[in-house]
C-alpha cells in the first residue's frame, strides 16, 4: 500500500495554551451524577480545531449553502464563555456597527463551529422562512430568504439558544451500507454541512476502517488472501464488521481500501474543523478464520448461522475472539493505536538537532507564516491522529454471552473496555442499547447492571436506540445510573415509506431529560437508511435544542410554510391530516415497508384462505443480531397499516389542489410524489388481497381483473417515480459504478448495489434469501424491471392453476422467479438518472384514475 502520506498541520503553541485544558475524567464526577458538560469538553482528542478554524469552517458551510450571503453573517466562537458560560449554546444578534465586519448584518456566536452553523440554520428557519433537507428529499428551500442587505433584524439584545443536553448523535452502524456506501467527498461534504446545520456534534465515523484492519491484522500475520474471505463487499460491510457474515459480495480491492481511507481522513478533518467529536470503531472480537490456526490456544468460538439459506460456510458462521482472552486486548489496543497513529515533532527541539535542513526549513516556515519558529509545532499523521476519545463497540449485539452469570458478563465488559483504554487512556465506550430490547429475555436487571457497571460511570454511553417506540430508560431506572442518549430509530433497511410518531419525538426527549435522577445526555437519530421523511428528522434534530415539549400541530404549520416557501391553507390542512394519520403511529410496531409490490409473498395461495379477512395482522420475527420483519411460512403477511387510508387520500387531494402555486418547488414535488406513491401502494395491497379472494373462489374473471389492476399499479407508480430525480434506481447504480477504478470493480460494485436492494443475501434454486426485499425501495426502474416481472410470473402461474384445475406450482414459480432475480443482479442494463415527465400532472391523472 506504500508508506503513509504525511499530512502536516501547523499548531500554534501560544493558541493551544489559551484553550481550556481537558477536564478530569467523568468517572471522578460526584455521586449525584455525571458532569455532562465536562464530558463534552473532555471527549475530543488533542487534535482540536482552533476558534479561528471553526469560524472559518462555519463560514465555509454558509458559502456552500448561500454563496451570495457570504459577507452577510459574522461568526464568532465564544472561547471565553462570556456568552454561553459553562453550557453549549449559540446566540443570534444584529451587527450594530458593521463598518469593521465587511458589511455583515447578523452576528452568530457559539461554543463550537457546530453551534455557529446551528445558529445560522435557526436564523434562516425562524427569521427567513427557509428550509433545509437532504437533496433527495427536496433539498433546500431558500427562495424566501430576503436579499443581502435586507436580512430581518433580531429584536432586543438577540436570541440565545442553549442545549439542554450536550450531545446530538447521528447514524446507525448500518447506515454506512444502506446509504453512504457509494458516496464520494462531494456528497460527504454536503452531509457534514447538513449535520452541522442540524446541530449534530457526535457523528459515527466508520468509513475506511477496513484499511486500518488490514494493517492491524497483517501485524498478526494475517495475509491479504485471508482478508479476502473476511471483508464483505462494499454494500455489505456493515454486517461483515458486526460478524454476521464474511466474504459475501467481496473481496475488497486495494483500490477500495486506499480510496475509502483517504475519504475518511477528509471526513474526519472536516468534522474536527467544525468542532464535532467523531465516534470511531473499536474491536468487538470479530476475527478472520485464520486466527484459529494462528492462535490455536486462543478463546475463539464460531458463531451460529445468520440468515443464510443453508448455512453455507463461505458466508456464515464467523469467528469471535472472546473478550476474556488476552489476545482480545492485544488486538483491540492495536486497532485503536493504529487509528491514532501519528508523530509529533516540536520545532523548538528540532532547532537543537544537528540536521542541516532544519534551519533553512524553519526559516521558510517563518517567512511564509510570519511567526517566530519557536511558537510552531508540527504533526505528521500516519492515520487520523488523536481526534476523539469516544469509540463504538457492540459485541453483545452480535453474540449473546454463553451464560447469564452476572460476574461473567461483568468480566467481559471490563475486558472490552480495557482493550479500548490501553489504546487510548481517555477512551469512552459508546454502545447501542438495542440488545436490551431485541434480546430482552436474556438481559434482565442483573445482567444489564453487570454489563453497564463493568466500566466506571462516565466511561460508557448507551444509545437508547429505539426510544421513540420502546424506551429502555423507563424500565431500567435510567440505565442504572449510566449516561444515555435518547434516540430515534425510525427506519429499517433504507425503505421508502411515509411513517413517524411526531408526538413521541416532540415529547420523548423532554420526558427523559426532566425525569427523576435523569442520566440522559443527548438526543440521537439512528435510522438505518436516510433521505426519507424529512419532517421526522427536522423535528428530532430541533429537540436537541429544546427544553419544552413542542406543540406539533403549531410546529407543522410553520414547517409547511418553510418547506414550500409560502403559506397555503390547503397545504396546512393536508399536514393536519398527515399528522393524525401517517405521522401518528401509536401501535408500538416497528415499521418496515412490507407492501406487496416490494415484498411479494413467497407462499402458496392455498395455505392462507382463512386469513384473507384479517387485514391488520402482521407477523414479526426478531433475529438476535439484526431485527427484521418477515412472513412466516404458510402465513399471509399483511403490510403494516396504522391509519385511515381515506384520510391520507384526502391529504393527497389537498396537496393536488395547491399544485398550481407550488409546482416549481422541489420540496413540494418530492412530498407530492411520495404521498401519491404511499396512497397507491396501500391501494395495491387491497387489490392483491382481492386477487387472492378471487383465486380462492375459483373466479378466473375476477382474478384476471384484479391481476391487471395490480400490474397496472406497478407500472403507474413507476411512471410517477420517474418524474422526480430522487426516486430513480439509476442514480444508485451509477454512483456505485463511479467509484470503480477497474472493469472488475465496476462489475462487482454494480452487483453489490443491485443485490442489496433485491435478494440481499444468498439463495438456492428454489428458496429465496431469508433477507430478500429487506432493503426494498420504491424506485423507478426497479418497479418495472424487477417487481413487475416477479408479480407477473406469480399471477401467470396462479391463472394457469385455475385454468388447468390443478394446485399452484409454488416450486416452479420459485425456480422461475429466483433464476430471473439472479440474472437481474448480474445485469448491466442502464437506468435513467434524470427525471422525465410532469410530476404534478401525473399525480393528478393517477388520483382521477384510482381515487375519484
Amino acid at each position: 500500500m506504500g508508506p503513509p502520506r504525511p499530512l502536516p498541520l501547523l499548531l500554534f503553541v501560544l493558541l493551544l495554551a489559551l484553550l481550556p485544558s481537558p477536564p478530569a475524567a467523568a468517572a471522578a464526577a460526584a455521586a449525584g451524577g455525571l458532569s455532562a458538560w465536562g464530558a463534552l469538553r473532555g471527549a475530543a482528542g488533542s487534535r482540536r480545531a482552533s476558534p479561528a478554524e471553526q469560524e472559518a469552517a462555519a463560514a465555509g458551510v454558509l458559502r456552500r449553502l448561500l454563496p451570495s450571503y457570504a459577507r452577510s453573517f459574522s461568526f464568532q466562537i465564544d472561547s471565553k464563555g462570556s456568552v454561553c458560560g459553562e453550557s453549549s449554546c449559540f446566540r443570534i444578534n444584529n451587527v450594530v456597527d458593521n463598518s469593521g465586519t465587511g458589511g455583515a448584518e447578523i452576528l452568530i456566536q457559539g461554543t463550537t463551529g457546530v453551534e455557529l452553523v446551528s445558529g445560522l440554520h435557526w436564523y434562516l428557519k425562524y427569521w427567513c422562512g427557509a428550509h433545509i433537507s437532504w437533496d433527495k428529499t427536496g433539498g433546500a428551500q431558500l427562495a424566501s430568504v430576503p436579499s443581502p442587505g435586507s436580512l430581518p433584524h433580531v429584536k432586543g439584545e438577540g436570541v440565545k439558544i442553549e442545549r439542554p443536553v450536550p450531545w446530538n448523535y447521528y447514524q446507525n452502524v448500518v447506515t454506512s451500507s444502506y446509504s453512504f456506501v457509494w458516496w464520494d467527498w462531494k456528497r460527504w461534504e454536503k452531509e457534514i454541512d447538513w449535520m452541522a446545520l442540524q446541530g449534530i456534534n457526535l457523528p459515527l465515523a466508520f468509513t475506511g476502517q477496513e484499511a486500518i484492519w488490514q494493517k492491524v491484522f497483517k501485524s498478526f500475520n494475517v495475509t491479504d488472501r485471508d482478508l479476502d474471505n473476511f471483508f464483505g463487499g462494499p454494500a455489505f460491510l456493515a454486517w461483515a464488521r458486526m460478524g454476521n457474515l464474511h466474504g459475501w459480495g467481496g473481496p475488497l480491492s486495494q483500490n477500495w481500501l486506499d480510496q475509502q481511507l483517504a475519504l475518511q481522513k477528509k471526513i474526519l478533518s472536516r468534522m474536527i474543523e467544525l468542532g464535532m467529536v467523531p465516534v470511531l470503531p473499536s474491536f468487538s472480537g470479530n476475527v478472520p478464520a485464520v486466527f484459529s490456526k494462528l492462535f490455536p490456544s486462543a478463546n475463539i468460538t464460531r458463531l451460529g448461522d445468520w440468515n443464510t439459506v443453508d448455512a453455507d460456510p463461505r458466508w456464515c458462521c464467523t469467528y469471535l475472539l472472546g473478550p476474556s482472552d488476552a489476545l482480545f486486548i492485544e488486538v483491540g489496543q492495536a486497532f485503536i493505536k493504529q487509528q491514532i497513529k501519528g508523530m509529533y515533532l516540536s520545532f523548538v527541539s528540532l532547532q537543537h538537532m544537528k540536521l542541516d535542513f532544519v534551519p533553512k526549513f524553519l526559516n521558510q516556515i517563518k517567512g511564509i507564516y510570519r511567526y517566530s519558529f519557536f511558537l510552531l509545532s508540527f504533526w505528521m499523521y500516519a492515520e487520523y491522529g488523536d481526534v476523539t476519545n469516544i469509540y463504538n463497540c457492540d459485541t453483545f449485539n452480535e453474540n449473546t454471552p454463553p451464560t447469564n452469570e452476572p460476574a461473567y458478563i461483568s468480566s467481559l465488559g471490563s475486558a472490552i473496555y480495557e482493550a479500548m483504554s490501553r489504546g487510548n487512556k481517555n477512551a469512552v465506550w459508546l454502545m447501542q442499547g438495542w440488545l436490551f430490547y431485541s434480546d430482552a429475555a436474556f438481559w434482565k436487571e442483573p445482567q444489564m447492571k453487570a454489563l453497564l457497571h463493568s466500566v466506571p460511570i462516565g466511561k460508557m454511553i448507551v444509545l437508547d436506540l429505539f426510544a421513540d417506540v420502546k424506551p429502555i430508560w423507563k424500565m431500567s431506572s435510567q440505565f442504572y445510573g449510566v449516561p444515555y442518549i435518547w434516540c430515534l430509530l425510525h427506519n429499517f433497511g433504507g425503505n421508502i415509506e411515509m411513517y413517524g410518531i411526531l408526538d413521541s419525538v416532540a415529547s420523548g426527549p423532554i420526558d427523559a431529560h426532566t425525569s427523576y435522577n435523569s442520566t440522559m445526555i443527548g438526543v440521537g437519530m439512528c435510522m438505518e437508511g436516510i433521505e426519507q421523511n424529512p419532517v421526522v428528522y427536522e423535528l428530532t434534530s430541533e429537540m436537541a435544542f429544546r427544553d419544552k415539549k413542542v406543540e406539533v400541530e403549531d410546529w407543522l404549520k410553520t414547517y409547511s410554510y418553510r418547506r414550500y416557501g409560502q403559506a397555503n391553507a390547503e397545504i396546512e390542512k393536508a399536514w393536519r391530516y398527515l399528522y393524525r394519520t401517517i405521522y401518528n403511529c401509536t401501535d408500538g410496531i416497528a415499521d418496515h415497508n412490507k407492501d406487496y409490490i416490494v415484498e411479494f409473498p413467497d407462499i402458496s395461495p392455498s395455505s392462507f384462505s382463512s386469513q384473507l379477512s384479517n387485514r391488520r395482522s402482521m407477523s414479526i420475527r426478531s433475529n438476535r443480531r439484526r431485527f427484521f420483519l418477515s412472513e412466516v411460512s404458510g402465513s399471509l403477511p399483511h403490510p403494516h397499516l396504522w391509519y385511515s387510508t381515506k384520510e391520507a387520500v384526502k391529504a393527497l387531494e389537498l396537496f393536488l389542489n395547491a399544485g398550481n402555486d407550488f409546482s416549481r418547488t422541489l420540496t413540494y414535488r418530492y412530498d407530492l410524489v411520495d404521498l401519491t406513491r404511499q396512497c397507491l401502494s396501500k391501494l395495491a395491497n387491497e387489490v392483491y388481497l382481492d386477487a387472492m379472494r378471487s383465486y380462492q373462489k375459483k373466479d378466473l374473471n375476477g382474478l384476471n381483473s384484479h391481476t391487471r389492476k395490480f400490474l397496472e399499479l406497478i407500472v403507474d407508480i413507476d411512471t410517477l417515480l420517474a418524474a422526480d430525480d430522487n426516486f430513480l434506481l439509476g442514480s444508485w447504480l451509477e454512483s456505485a459504478k463511479s467509484l470503480a477504478v477497474t472493469e472488475n470493480e465496476r462489475k462487482q460494485y454494480e452487483w453489490n448495489a443491485r443485490t442489496q436492494v433485491t435478494m440481499w443475501y444468498d439463495n438456492t434454486e428454489t428458496e429465496q434469501s431469508k433477507l430478500h426485499d429487506y432493503a426494498n425501495k420504491f424506485w423507478s426502474g426497479l418497479l418495472k424491471s424487477y417487481y413487475l416481472p416477479r408479480a407477473s410470473k406469480y399471477f401467470a402461474y396462479l391463472t394457469r392453476s385455475l385454468q388447468e384445475n390443478r394446485s399452484f406450482q409454488l416450486e416452479e414459480w420459485r425456480k422461475d422467479w429466483i433464476s430471473y432475480s439472479n440474472q437481474w443482479q448480474s445485469g448491466k442494463e442502464l437506468y435513467a438518472v434524470k427525471a422525465t415527465g410532469d410530476a404534478l400532472a401525473i399525480s393528478r391523472s393517477l388520483y382521477r384514475k384510482y381515487f375519484s
